[in-house]
């Protein structure tokens, strides 16, 4: 769950909003809690006094006889209503008559004035509950504006939500007693809540995707951008949308126009550098020409020649890395394939392992020559090489094997190195300029991957890796099984590491 949360902007965001959500709802409902129940008391109050005030005014209309029915007719489940010669005294006392009044069962009469009655059941516990509630209140006279008689009448609270008693003198010297115990029943959590703080949160679910999406789409779209930079592609951001998004959509294009010239500035350089290296050699040839001792012209000529081919193939380097190629979507294990065909035809002992038939996106022609260049060293210094293209977890893997003695291990990196042999003769024929790894991993890298050297128990592993630009839709399986590890002739047996 917390990867889940770490790795999607999308859920934070839901997540972020509905607790924003809940936080805001609650605090909404307890505010409008109180205010509902503050304005229900008030309500109640206003009608519980305008009732009393009305049967006060009917029991002084009518004879005194129908008095008890009108106090019967005029109960509800919730209001007691009664007449005492005295005014109320403690309100101790006066809750302990209320509380017997409310616990009287209602009458209801077939006829006004008829002695015959019928029971109801007695009223509800939790009423009974709220009339019994002890509270600290004291009688208080209600002010003109709240009471519409032009007597005074004395009013208590019974509880802290709606229970309520009122005491008003009559005009024949006795007093009306009116109690009303009602118990809170709002419900905090109705259906109607639920329903809307539901709605609420669907409604923000929504809108949080759509804006995440609004958010992430540029920025998915900078990652593929910044990838496909890495693997030496020419990509533009289109400059549009919001300030935020169209300020780094430039600004990224500003990085890219920057490496761009960063690169081809190096390229010329370089290129300058070996051009301008050859009419020196040259000279220099030429003077060494007119040395008397035999011995000293050849050892000059030589230094020469290997500087001459230092030269050329830096120039050569500069060359390809002038030239832009079009990366395009190709069969890399028909290119690997062809390549060790033709090295094939050319004499070198070169295996193919058959595999899955991936294709990806690539400059196929530099990865040709990066892959030449590892499979040649693997010939020419172990005796063969077996080649094979796979697919990892992470990314799609070339490797080159061979049987031969290996590199020293503190020489894995340096050998990747401009000119770095290992081979110490100096001898071109046995160790060559000392360009081919550090053009293969140059390569490796401006696609994006790398080149590593690994030690055998018997042999080296060069691997070229390469990140998984895939073509959708276009890779197969083969049914052609894997070669088993084929057999290499003896390697070269040499007491010191060969030359790559």
């Amino acid at each position: 769950m917390r990867q889940f949360w770490s790795r999607s902007l999308t859920v934070q965001f839901i997540v972020l909003m509905l607790l924003a959500l809940a936080a805001s709802q609650g605090v909404g409902a307890v505010v409008a809690w109180y205010e509902r129940s503050d304005l229900l008391q008030k309500q109640i109050k206003s009608e519980f006094v305008s009732r009393a005030a009305s049967v006060a005014q009917l029991l002084e209309a009518t004879p005194k006889e129908l008095q008890d029915d009108i106090l019967a007719a005029t109960a509800t489940n919730y209001s007691r209503f009664w007449v005492s010669p005295a005014p109320p005294t403690e309100v101790a006392d006066w809750r302990g008559e209320a509380f017997r009044q409310l616990t009287l069962p209602l009458p209801s009469y077939i006829n006004l004035g008829s002695p015959e009655k019928l029971r109801t059941a007695p009223p509800n516990e939790a009423l009974l509950a709220a009339a019994k509630a002890s509270t600290s209140a004291q009688w208080s006279e209600l002010s003109s504006s709240a009471w519409p008689l032009d007597r005074t009448a004395k009013f208590v609270r019974l509880d802290d939500a709606f229970g309520m008693g009122l005491a008003v003198r009559l005009t024949n010297g006795s007093w009306l007693n009116t109690a009303f115990a009602k118990p809170a029943a709002n419900a905090f959590w109705t259906q109607q809540a639920a329903a809307s703080i539901g709605f609420a949160a669907l409604l923000l679910c929504a809108i949080a995707v759509v804006l995440v999406r609004g958010i992430t789409r540029p920025m998915r779209r900078m990652a593929d951008a910044a990838e496909a930079l890495g693997r030496g592609e020419r990509v533009e951001l289109a400059e549009t949308g919001p300030d935020d998004i169209r300020q780094t959509a430039e600004a990224f294009n500003r990085m890219q126009d920057r490496l761009q010239r960063f690169v081809e500035d190096r390229t010329r350089m370089l290129a300058a550098i070996g051009h301008d290296l050859r009419t020196p050699i040259t000279s220099l040839r030429l003077r060494a020409e007119f040395v008397s001792d035999e011995e000293t012209r050849e050892k000059m000529l030589a230094t020469l020649d290997e500087l001459r081919g230092m030269t050329e193939a830096s120039l050569a380097f500069a060359r390809e890395e002038a030239v832009e190629e079009e990366t395009r979507a190709v069969d890399l294990t028909a290119l690997v394939e062809s390549l060790c065909d033709d090295l094939r035809e050319l004499g070198q002992e070169v295996v193919f392992l058959e595999g899955a038939r991936i294709r990806t996106r690539c400059r196929p022609d530099s990865l040709r020559r990066a892959v030449r260049n590892l499979v040649e060293n693997a010939s020419r210094y172990a005796g063969g090489a077996r080649v094979s293209v796979f697919e990892t977890a992470q990314a799609i893997a070339i490797d080159v094997e061979d049987d031969g003695p290996g590199v020293p291990k503190d020489a894995l990196e340096q050998v990747f190195a401009p000119f770095y042999r290992l081979e110490v003769s100096r001898n071109r024929e046995t160790g060559g300029v000392g360009l081919g790894l550090a053009i293969a991993r140059s390569i490796a890298r401006r696609h994006g991957g790398d080149v590593v050297l690994e030690n055998l128990d018997k042999g080296l592993r060069a691997r070229i890796t390469l990140p998984q630009a895939r073509v959708a839709g276009e890779s197969e399986q083969t049914s052609a099984p894997r070669q088993r590890r084929a057999a290499l002739p003896a390697p070269v047996t040499s007491p010191a590491a060969p030359a790559r």
